[in-house]
């Protein structure tokens, strides 16, 4: 499989944030897409960790390509039907013919964009795509996880919208839909919220999306830390296909770059000068972050039968290695730092668990650079937004190709 990724691409994962969600309700904030792709996707993670417990290596990773795969392929028939409301697509999708009529047309406007991730992957899009009522486990994992993003969402909304008649039957909906799952572990967990640990994990990482980035500087679009981990996510999977990586690190690199900033529930995004300022402030705040994610979040799961998922948000997020930004196998049940030439060489096999940290950094910096790039074309100028832009362009400048990724003429692109 050889891809080449392009700015067009990498733009139209950012263009979820610009795309509003329940803009017929009354709403506390702006909803937005890339948002509940975020979420749903780390739903996704927990009904996949779950429900494959049992299941030999080939098939786990096989399963987890295909919540991976699928969850992107959503993402992107979303942003191009984007207002067409659910009830109306629902109906849609219910005549086979109408369905793909209108899928076809889908495709016909993303082929430019999707195809330099190769004729493989378009191939299993296309088929994903056309076949929407498909029972496999991946849709299944899906289908309950974009559920429960979509009613967490719903419940933000109903304090507002009491005099709505639509809501009470919204809320039947998405309850009766989400019981009809609750044979896949953990969705009985997500259903019943904040009393089980779980649910309470789960709705915890969707209070990222109340936390902005750049928050001392205007922007359009105003992007959520929520909402750009997702993007990180993204690009980790798309260059990690780029550089021929295994089913394990290229899932690694997708749920890392998920959860590399789970930490900012409990010290907000902390902007780069106040981090880099010293060493002692920047180990200080790592030192607390790693102190209240042990209580917050990793003591809970431990205690309550979740330990393999701690343990495996341990490993993602870098704390035996020190870093979320660490490149890491494990063997023999120890995780071992390894540098970005051995994960392209000897260390990129399935049965090593291999995870970047070179690429998974760049995928950050390469979303914060659009982010900037994307504020300024709209538009808003401003100091931070060009200097952080101009440094951006200057570090890949100065290393154009990291972890086997030509990211300086990507980068080139975007004039």
């Amino acid at each position: 499989m050889y891809t080449i990724i392009r700015k067009s691409l990498l733009e139209l994962v950012f263009s979820g944030s610009f795309m509003k969600r329940w803009n017929d309700k009354l709403r506390p904030m702006e909803l937005v897409e890339v948002d509940k792709q975020a979420h749903k996707m780390i739903a996704a993670w927990l009904l996949f960790l779950l429900n494959s417990r049992d299941l030999p290596q080939e098939e786990r990773l096989r399963l987890g390509d295909e919540i991976v795969e699928g969850g992107l392929f959503d993402y992107f028939y979303r942003l191009v039907i984007t207002d067409i409301k659910p009830p109306v697509f629902y109906q849609i999708r219910s005549n086979p013919a109408d369905y793909r009529k209108l899928t076809a047309w889908v495709l016909e406007q993303l082929r430019p964009r999707v195809t330099p991730l190769g004729e493989e992957t378009w191939a299993r899009m296309t088929e994903y795509l056309m076949n929407p009522l498909d029972e496999t486990p991946a849709r299944r994992i899906l289908q309950a996880a974009h559920l429960f993003a979509s009613y967490s969402e719903f419940k933000l909304l109903t304090t507002l919208n009491r005099l709505d008649e639509e809501m009470s039957e919204i809320e039947k909906s998405f309850t009766s839909r989400l019981e009809k799952l609750t044979d896949l572990v953990g969705v009985a967990d997500l259903l019943a919220g904040g009393d089980t640990v779980l649910g309470r994990f789960a709705g915890m990482c969707g209070h990222l999306r109340f936390q902005k980035r750049w928050s001392q500087t205007p922007r359009i679009p105003e992007t959520s830390v929520l909402g750009h981990v997702f993007i990180v996510a993204a690009f980790a999977w798309f260059f990690s296909l780029e550089v021929g990586a295994c089913a394990a690190r290229r899932q690694n690199n997708f749920f890392s770059g998920l959860f590399h900033d789970l930490p900012e529930l409990l010290t907000r995004d902390i902007i780069s000068p106040v981090k880099l300022s010293a060493p002692e402030i920047a180990d200080l705040i790592k030192n607390y972050e790693n102190r209240e994610l042990q209580r917050l979040v990793m003591d809970p799961l431990q205690n309550n039968g979740f330990s393999d998922v701690a343990g495996r948000l341990a490993y993602l997020l870098g704390l035996e290695a020190g870093s979320e930004f660490a490149a890491t196998v494990q063997e023999n049940g120890r995780v071992r730092a390894v540098t970005s030439e051995e994960l392209g060489g000897p260390c990129n096999r399935d049965e090593l668990d291999p995870k970047d940290g070179e690429l998974l950094k760049m995928c950050d910096k390469l979303a914060a650079f659009i982010e900037a790039y994307t504020a300024l074309r709209t538009g808003i100028t401003s100091d931070q937004l060009t200097q952080a832009c101009w440094r951006i362009r200057q570090q890949f400048h100065e290393n154009p190709v990291v972890a086997g990724v030509h990211i300086g003429a990507l980068v080139a692109d975007f004039a």
